[in-house]
């Protein structure tokens, strides 16, 4: 039976419910919404003649093969709240048409595609649920039984889309699952398909991955995931409204499923190109592309069908070079040879499906979207650099650079997820890093303390407040390009004198304003929920709480040990640790593993080591009581009396270093300081 665990995707826990404030979760819209503007009405309404809106073909691709269809499609949770509520979306216009003010009309299209859910015919033996979370679940029929790929974000929005094709497919066995890559939104319902199996059904499962992949899934945000947690909050539009001024779409999707997240270990990985296996009797040519979406990533081809699987290798948008929650950088490079890779190693391919979004037919169609795909992202990069190399800055570049006409013109290529903007900068950081070269930059004041010093050589708050409320009112009547820019321009003075003097109401409140401009006008679903996000903090502060603890203790019980310790060293206090010299041995009785934790130099390192090490120190204790005192669940008094515990050496030594450990509460100020 595979081995089943909760993991890690730290950025989504706050996103399901442990961040919000009161009522922050409940996404029911706030009074006093700013109206989009006339320049933002003028910006969104010069969209619609620079796309082609009358091409119809992608709403015909993503309603064909429909099987059936659950029309209040709502998940929700033991204690009642949503995980997934596809009908708040019913706001959209099913044909994309008609798109208010306060959208982009091109946002508002990939919006209405994306609220087509269902059970879908893809081709022969090859059938896809979409809609039933940020991701698509894949069933292939195999001599047998099933292989799944791919099932989706959280257990409970697995279980429904599990049991829905049950119901219109027919019970059969599942032989296989298939994760092709180490993204949460891809594995992490794994437990809600597996608890419908049988014993015999699971003790014969194979789980097939890319190599790598359990490292880079269980250990993805564990270090930074307090920060990313906080930042994803932004980039999914957690605390806004499902309606016309809030929250619309991601551009991959609707949004994550934030439910219970799991893991199965693979029984086989795939390491090399040109693999090929036969699961159930269907062969399946792999294609590693580790390093360009996911650090462990593959596609596969199903040459009985001519059906290639391209994972999140390739989808319906641009897709990030950066991600703005916060990630490491994408090799676009890297990116784009793998995708010609497919192109040619696949040519054949008749039909087209990925881990996002709806499929695409026709030899010829699937070879001119992986090329304008591959394209896309190697003109960001080639010109990015191109730039680069003449001096340009990121934001020189980002500003200058736009994809030719041949690449604009394909909804699939538009920047709904990714943009060229924050793509052009992430090329540039790949490179060059965080300095532009500009002395200026390398030692610059804290923002509080510049914003300051501007807002006074501006003549103080009045002064600028003033000007800015000025610049905002003749902002409505500029051409469209002209009033964005100035938009742009006030979201950078507003933010100092914020910054300056974030007890300013009035200086937030016009900040806020011009945040939701910008929000109604960008054509990119994170930010547009970025922007907004960041209006509705400034009106209404940051999160009341932040992660519990608590919620972390299902992950760490599942966790690589040594991840435990790497996450402790990133939360030791410096200036508490200043002087202290220790060596405290941690051994876990139940797993029989030794570590030896060493404090010095305000460092903390760790190693495994055998049983009977000597230490300053040593606790010995179970894992799940290790994992309570990291989260503050049981104290050392408590375990004092446990039979789970017990002490060698300095106790005293095993408190005052458990007390030098930060306690990161993810609900930092983002747009104060």
């Amino acid at each position: 039976m595979p081995r089943c665990k909760i993991v890690g995707f730290l950025s989504l826990f706050l996103l399901s419910g442990c961040g919000a404030g009161s009522g922050d979760s409940s996404g029911v819209s706030e009074s006093g919404h700013t109206a989009p503007a006339e320049t933002t009405l003028a910006a969104n309404e010069a969209v619609l003649e620079q796309l082609p809106f009358s091409d119809r073909d992608d709403f015909a691709d993503a309603r064909r093969g429909l099987i059936a269809q659950a029309p209040e499609l709502v998940i929700a949770e033991p204690g009642g709240a949503d995980i997934w509520n596809m009908p708040a979306y019913d706001f959209i216009d099913p044909e994309g048409a008609n798109a208010p003010a306060s959208v982009n009309p091109s946002l508002w299209r990939q919006a209405a595609l994306n609220n087509i859910h269902g059970l879908f015919e893809v081709t022969d033996d090859i059938y896809q649920i979409r809609g039933y979370d940020l991701s698509n679940m894949t069933i292939i029929e195999g001599d047998t039984g099933w292989i799944l790929v791919d099932p989706l974000t959280a257990k409970e929005t697995a279980s429904e889309a599990f049991l829905f094709a049950r119901t219109h497919l027919g019970e059969k066995p599942v032989k296989a699952i298939v994760f092709t890559h180490s993204h949460i939104d891809h594995f992490g319902g794994v437990q809600g398909v597996l608890q419908h199996l049988s014993e015999e059904e699971q003790a014969n499962l194979e789980i097939v991955a890319p190599a790598g992949f359990e490292d880079e899934a269980t250990s993805e945000n564990i270090i930074a995931g307090p920060a990313m947690t906080r930042r994803a909050m932004f980039m999914y539009g957690k605390r806004l409204a499902r309606d016309v001024r809030g929250h619309v779409d991601t551009g991959l999707g609707k949004g994550p499923a934030f439910g219970t997240f799991g893991f199965a270990t693979p029984t086989q990985l795939v390491s090399e190109t040109g693999t090929i296996l036969t699961l159930d009797g269907v062969p399946m040519e792999f294609q590693i592309v580790s390093g360009s979406e996911a650090p462990a990533e593959f596609t596969f081809y199903l040459p009985e069908q001519k059906a290639f699987c391209g994972a999140e290798l390739v989808s319906r948008n641009m897709h990030n070079l950066y991600t703005l929650r916060g990630a490491k950088v994408r090799d676009a490079r890297i990116w784009s040879g793998f995708i010609d890779e497919a192109k040619n190693r696949f040519a054949e391919a008749e039909v087209y499906f990925g881990s996002h979004h709806w499929p695409l037919w026709g030899q010829e169609n699937i070879q001119d979207f992986l090329a304008k795909q591959r394209d896309t992202y190697k003109f960001i990069h080639d010109q990015s650099v191109r730039l680069m190399n003449q001096g340009a800055t990121p934001r020189e570049i980002a500003e200058q650079l736009q994809l030719t006409e041949a690449l604009m013109q394909d909804f699939h290529n538009q920047g709904y997820y990714g943009t060229v903007s924050h793509n052009a900068k992430a090329v540039y950081q790949h490179y060059m890093g965080w300095f532009t070269a500009n002395p200026a930059q390398l030692n610059p004041l804290p923002e509080a303390e510049s914003s300051k010093r501007y807002v006074a050589m501006m003549g103080g708050a009045d002064s600028v407040l003033e000007k800015a409320r000025g610049d905002f009112d003749a902002a409505s009547s500029m051409d469209a390009q002209e009033g964005r820019d100035t938009y742009r321009w006030l979201a950078e003075l507003l933010n100092h004198l914020v910054f300056a003097n974030p007890d300013n109401q009035e200086a937030k409140a016009l900040l806020a304003k011009v945040y939701y401009q910008l929000g109604y006008q960008a054509e990119s679903g994170p930010w547009r929920d970025f922007y907004l996000s960041g209006a509705y903090e400034l009106r209404h502060g940051a999160p009341e709480k932040g992660i519990e603890p608590a919620v972390m203790r299902d992950i760490l019980l599942h966790t690589p040990v040594s991840l435990f310790f790497d996450s402790m060293a990133v939360r030791l206090i410096a200036e508490e640790a200043a002087g202290e010299q220790m060596a405290i041995k941690i051994y876990f009785t139940d797993l029989d593993q030794a570590y030896l934790l060493t404090l010095q130099n305000s460092v903390l390192h760790n190693r495994p080591v055998a049983a009977d090490t000597p230490a300053d120190a040593t606790l010995n204790i179970t894992r799940p009581a290790f994992v309570d005192l990291l989260i503050g669940r049981a104290g050392l008094t408590e375990l004092l009396f446990s039979d789970d515990i017990s002490f060698e050496g300095s106790k005293l030594d095993l408190v005052s270093f458990f007390g030098m450990l930060d306690k990161p509460e993810g609900r930092f100020n983002v747009v104060v300081p």
